[in-house]
């Protein structure tokens, strides 16, 4: 279902896209068009919402609620409220690299790779905080492998 927001929910929700690192440097007008082309999704305690290794295809940003993020049987983070998962699925389409399972009752904003790609298409410019964030993390990468050898 599509997301529907009043005015202090909207508000809300952009803030939080704005927390996402790759929409940093997106507007705020922007950022409602975004909020509104998603579908809101909610998942009841234990349900698996993306799995390891699975084809990756949609960001998710947590409305309400909590997700335990784990790597085969390991617990290796719980994300809540303002918190995210996916971004990079959005433009890699890769496997996901941990299982994300909601550990109470979870309602989160989902926008998929397809709804992403039509943003760039129209609006190119939203690609350059996107790179300037994985610039960012390639660096971070870099930097941490050279501190292993």
């Amino acid at each position: 279902m599509k997301l529907t927001l009043d005015r202090r929910e909207e508000s809300e929700v952009v803030d939080m896209l704005q927390n996402v690192p790759i929409f940093s440097g997106v507007s705020k007008k922007e950022l409602k068009a975004m909020a509104h082309s998603c579908v809101d999704r909610s998942y009841q305690t234990g349900t698996v919402i993306e799995s390891e290794g699975e084809k990756g295809v949609s960001f998710y940003l947590i409305i309400d609620g909590s997700v335990n993020v784990r790597k085969g049987s390991k617990s290796i983070a719980k994300l809540s409220k303002g918190q995210f998962f996916g971004e990079l699925s959005i433009l890699d389409k890769q496997p996901r690299s941990a299982t994300i399972e909601a550990l109470e009752p979870t309602r989160c904003l989902v926008m998929t790779a397809w709804v992403w790609s039509g943003f760039l298409e129209t609006n190119p410019r939203l690609a350059v905080p996107v790179m300037r964030e994985l610039a960012r993390r390639l660096r971070e990468t870099d930097q941490k492998i050279s501190t292993l050898n």
